[in-house]
């Protein structure tokens, strides 16, 4: 498709800047920023609305600037949504995102300042999971694409990843690059169910090859199949926040809900102490194999192989209980919710990555008595559209 028009980007919206087309229907620009007339090249059209990319900046926004990756283009990289943009306009856009799917979905108004991180936005990444062309270079994909963008460097990623760059992967499916904590950095290849890690030059390493990290001095270890917050500060970040407002105290009874490796479980532990009780649920046989050896000296924490579902809820969480929520992408599953509020917990703090699954649980919370009280939101992921997001949700006092 080559149909192009020039438009004038209006608000920032998920997948592009909103404009309107000379027949009244609305485009999502990628490469763009609000206030600018952008000349877009149409790349999907429906009768309704259609999406495109900026190949042309006709009058520029003063808060662009030039992208440091070169396939951070139109018809590149569909990872980094926001490059072209300076930090202060990356805040900006993010905060006009949460605050609609928020007004949107869960019809709530909120007054929101995205935290930033204390490092610059590039090389923060520690995981970068990657596709591979038929000559054995490591690829990204476009957007919304299975298209792949070869690539020769990441800015967004650790740069020890260098040699990864440099090595030819063969034929293999996906490589997941990591290094996460001071140890060696090594990927995880996947051939269709099968997976090997090997050093960067390729070089096979033990099965059982795992990562060793400090948050909040307690040296985690993480297996090559396990996940793990991909910006280097976001564990401490979360973790500092997670217990801001849990406000455990000796003795308590907590629940960590997507435990993984038991990242907040451990940092829950501690302040309970052993007259408390932590219980960890989490549906990985990965994490939770590095969860429970984690966990060694901390006898109070009980980890549990489970899904989280309404059944787990009833077996783990009791009234007055704190409990984490850390779920993936896709949020809360049906019926969590529901089951979470008869049991009546004195907090719930919710841990999330996308705003939108977010706001669709928040209003479900609403609507069974448990309210929001705060939140702060973290540039977690930057020169990407996403954050984190970590909130407080409170029961309402009944007379």
């Amino acid at each position: 498709m080559d149909e192009r028009e020039s438009v004038r980007i209006e608000r920032p919206a998920t997948g592009g800047g909103v404009a309107h087309l000379s027949d009244g229907r609305v485009v999502f620009v990628r490469h763009s920023l609000p206030g600018e007339t952008v000349q877009v090249n149409l790349t999907e059209s429906s009768k309704n609305f259609a999406r495109g990319e900026a190949v042309e900046i006709l009058e520029a926004s003063p808060e662009r600037v030039t992208p440091v990756c070169p396939v951070a283009v139109p018809g590149g990289c569909g990872g980094c949504d926001l490059q072209h943009a300076s930090p202060v306009a990356q805040r900006e856009w993010k905060t006009f995102l949460v605050q609609d799917h928020l007004q949107r979905i869960a019809g709530i108004e909120v007054e929101l300042k995205i935290e930033p991180t204390p490092e610059l936005a590039q090389n923060t990444r520690t995981r970068l999971r990657c596709a591979v062309t038929e000559s054995g270079q490591l690829a990204l994909r476009a957007a919304r694409s299975h298209d792949l963008v070869p690539i020769s460097e990441c800015a967004a990623s650790d740069l020890v990843f260098g040699p990864a760059f440099e090595n030819s992967w063969g034929k293999v499916d996906e490589v997941e690059l990591r290094a996460i904590g001071d140890g060696q950095p090594f990927a995880v290849v996947r051939r269709g169910e099968l997976y090997d890690v090997v050093a960067l030059d390729g070089t096979r390493l033990h099965p059982d090859t795992q990562s060793r990290v400090s948050v909040r001095n307690f040296v985690y270890s993480v297996g090559p199949r396990s996940f793990w917050q991909s910006h280097r500060d976001g564990p401490e970040i979360l973790v500092n926040q997670v217990l801001a407002y849990a406000q455990l105290s000796k003795g308590d009874h907590a629940v960590d809900l997507f435990s993984g490796v038991g990242l907040f479980s451990i940092a829950m532990a501690k302040e309970v102490g052993p007259t408390g009780k932590v219980v960890a649920v989490e549906s990985s046989a990965f994490s939770v194999k590095d969860a429970r050896q984690n966990a060694q000296g901390f006898p109070w924490v009980k980890i549990r192989e489970w899904t989280v579902s309404a059944r787990a809820i009833n077996d783990a969480v009791m009234e007055n209980d704190v409990v984490i929520l850390d779920p993936p992408r896709i949020g809360l599953a049906k019926g969590v919710v529901e089951a979470l509020a008869r049991r009546r917990p004195r907090r719930v703090v919710y841990v999330s990555c996308d705003a939108a699954t977010f706001a669709r649980d928040l209003a479900l919370f609403e609507e069974h008595g448990i309210e929001l009280q705060d939140m702060k939101v973290y540039d977690l992921f930057p020169m990407t559209e996403h954050v984190e997001i970590v909130a407080l949700l409170v029961p309402v006092e009944t007379e």
